[in-house]
C-alpha cells in the first residue's frame, strides 16, 4: 500500500527536521537540497501541475528552507515545462522572492533552465529591468547565467540587459549584471572585452570589477589602463 504524503505533512516534516537550525547557525542550501531530494522521492504524483501546486503552498509559508525545496522541485520537473510555465514562475518571482539569495537560487536553476529551453521568453525578461523591486531587476541579469553556461542563449542578447541596468541605483543589481558579464566573458571573451572597453567610463565600478573577475591578467591590465 502506497502512502500518500500531503502538503501539510511536508511542511511539518521539514520544520521538524530543521528545528533550531537557520542560515545564521550553519544551515546551508546544500543541506536543504539534500533533504529536499529525499523528500521528493516520497511524492507519488510528480506531474508538473501537482508539483507546482505543492511548491506554491511551500512558498506561501515564507520560510527560507521551504523556498529552497520549492525551487528545487520546480527544477526537477524541467522536462515537463510548457507554455504556461513562464507566467507561473514570473508570479513566484514577484510574489515570493524577497532578496538576492532567493533570486539567485530560483533564477540560476529552474527559471534559467526554462529560458534556456525557450529563448523567445527573453522579451518578457527585458521588461523586468524597469521593475520597482531590485530583486526582479537583478533577476533580469541572473536568469541569463544558466543559458550562457549551457550555451543555450543564441536567441538572447545579454548586452541588452546590462545596457538597461547600467546605472541602476541598487548595488545588488549592479553586481548581478556584473556577474552575468563575468560568466559571459568565458564564452565571448572578445565581445565582452569590447563591451567593457566601450562602457568603462560609465559603468559603476562595482559592476566593472565583477565583470573582470574571470578575465586574464593581460586583458584586465589593458582594460584598467586604457
Amino acid at each position: 500500500m502506497k502512502v500518500v504524503i500531503r502538503v501539510n505533512d511536508i511542511i511539518l516534516i521539514t520544520k521538524h527536521y530543521f528545528k533550531g537550525l537557520s542560515k545564521e547557525n550553519g544551515l546551508t542550501t546544500s543541506k536543504v537540497r539534500a533533504f529536499s531530494s529525499k523528500l521528493y522521492k516520497t511524492i507519488e504524483d510528480k506531474s508538473i501541475d501537482n508539483i507546482f501546486n505543492i511548491c506554491e503552498q511551500l512558498l506561501d509559508e515564507h520560510k527560507w528552507e521551504l523556498g529552497v525545496i520549492a525551487y528545487d522541485w520546480a527544477y526537477r520537473v524541467r522536462n515537463q515545462y510548457n507554455n504556461d510555465t513562464f507566467f507561473v514562475f514570473e508570479s513566484w518571482l514577484k510574489k515570493y522572492v524577497t532578496g538576492w539569495g532567493d533570486c539567485d537560487d530560483f533564477c540560476t536553476h529552474a527559471f534559467g533552465e526554462l529560458l534556456s529551453q525557450n529563448n523567445e521568453l527573453f522579451k518578457y525578461v527585458i521588461i523586468w529591468t524597469n521593475h520597482p523591486s531590485f530583486f526582479v531587476r537583478r533577476a533580469a541579469a541572473v536568469i541569463l547565467i544558466y543559458p550562457i553556461k549551457k550555451d543555450k542563449y543564441h536567441g538572447i542578447n545579454p548586452y541588452i540587459i546590462s545596457d538597461m541596468l547600467m546605472k541602476d541605483e541598487h548595488h545588488l543589481v549592479l553586481k548581478g549584471y556584473g556577474w552575468m558579464l563575468k560568466v559571459l566573458s568565458q564564452v565571448e571573451k572578445d565581445k565582452v572585452y569590447e563591451y567593457l572597453l566601450k562602457n568603462k567610463n560609465i559603468m559603476p565600478r562595482v559592476a566593472f570589477r565583477y565583470a573582470l573577475e574571470k578575465v586574464d591578467e593581460e586583458t584586465r591590465r589593458r582594460l584598467m589602463m586604457s
